[in-house]
């Protein structure tokens, strides 16, 4: 997420302790299915986990981290070390309530780690919530050592011109997002299309609904909850008419791993 879309952390921020109520309420079962929104689910994120060769120790770093729900996944799934990045404060007290995870506040667009220090990365649906994608990925192979890989989910628009242009999002077209890898210096190494992938479970699903139901039991009548609702179904839309589409790539920094 870039600096300017910080701005938006009022709706999401009141989203994220919403969802820590729900969890507190409905069972500490439901976090997971709850805070993974956006990242592709169970399926994406095995996948990625294997074309990233996560295991036990494996250092993570998760750009963009939201609530915490992948690096808490992958800690719990593979083993992982999760280092979490995430720009909204109210984000990470939700990660740290649900997952006692420790994220570091900052955008991708500034990461706070040095040059080629990370071995292993993911950052899942982040890339189109940012106008400064060039930044971003830039920032990615900075902090990529020599070998090292990323995984990225990217949402990406099929079609010149969207039924509806949600604010927060800005979807690249294939041809950009592949153009902007290469100027980050990156190499694909890995891509799958999310349509490709197994559905979450229905016990996921039933999760995700019932946090859904008590959020909007209990703040469906404010503001806040009609434009999240508003920008979630907006996105739904174009997904579902196919103008936009998950697409899953692992991009690698050349040279040998240390």
């Amino acid at each position: 997420m870039s600096d300017e879309d910080v701005s938006s952390e009022p709706e999401f921020g009141t989203m994220a302790a919403w969802t820590v109520d729900a969890v507190g309420a409905l069972g500490d079962d439901h976090a997971l299915a709850a805070a993974c929104r956006g990242s592709g689910g169970p399926a994406a994120l095995g996948w990625f986990a294997e074309h990233l060769q996560l295991g036990a120790g494996v250092r993570l770093l998760d750009v963009g981290a939201g609530m915490g729900g992948p690096a808490a996944w992958a800690r719990a799934t593979a083993g992982a070390v999760p280092v979490l990045v995430e720009p909204m404060e109210a984000a990470c007290r939700a990660a740290t309530d649900l997952f006692a995870l420790a994220p570091i506040v900052a955008t991708a667009e500034h990461l706070p780690l040095g040059d080629a220090t990370v071995g292993r990365a993911w950052s899942l649906g982040v890339l189109c919530t940012t106008s400064d994608q060039r930044a971003a990925l830039g920032e990615v192979a900075r902090v990529l050592e020599p070998g090292g890989a990323c995984g990225l989910l990217v949402y990406v628009r099929t079609v010149a011109d969207l039924d509806t242009e949600p604010e927060v999002n800005h979807f690249p077209v294939e041809d950009e997002l592949r153009a902007l890898v290469d100027v980050a210096g990156l190499a694909v190494t890995g891509e799958a299309s999310l349509s490709d992938l197994p559905d979450p479970p229905a016990s996921w699903r039933a999760q995700e609904e019932a946090v859904d139901d008590w959020i909007e039991q209990a703040h469906g009548h404010t503001d806040a909850w009609q434009d999240a609702h508003d920008d979630e179904a907006a996105v739904g839309h174009l997904l579902q008419t196919g103008q936009v589409v998950g697409r899953l790539l692992v991009v690698a920094r050349e040279g040998a791993r240390r």
